[in-house]
């Protein structure tokens, strides 16, 4: 349960960061609120999660996680760019959560 818990975080974390850019700078009062229960639901996610994922685990792949997905909604849907360079290192990243996964023990 706890790892559907962190699934859930990621997701409106990263929902709460693309109405964040279709918000244009807090300009837009409906999405702005989006925005903000978005974070909020996911910043209450993230401690349930916490009961059974030890917390360096559960933040690296929360945070790693949410920046490939942004930067993947990013290229495809805000037609930002995309090098080799950012690649290699969004693998790092989730090599990064994945090995922490892999040695991490649960609580």
């Amino acid at each position: 349960m706890s790892w559907l818990y962190l699934g859930l975080a990621i997701m409106f974390e990263v929902y709460g960061t693309v109405l964040m850019k279709y918000s244009k700078g807090l300009s837009n009062l409906s999405l702005d609120v989006l925005m903000m229960l978005s974070y909020i639901i996911s910043l209450s996610m993230l401690p349930l999660a916490l009961k059974k994922i030890e917390i360096g685990t559960a933040y690296a792949v929360w945070s790693g996680m949410g920046i490939v997905f942004i930067v993947t909604i990013g290229v495809i849907f805000f037609k930002e760019s995309l090098s080799l360079q950012k690649i290699v290192f969004i693998a790092f990243i989730v090599i990064g959560a994945i090995g922490l996964n892999l040695v991490g023990e649960a609580h």
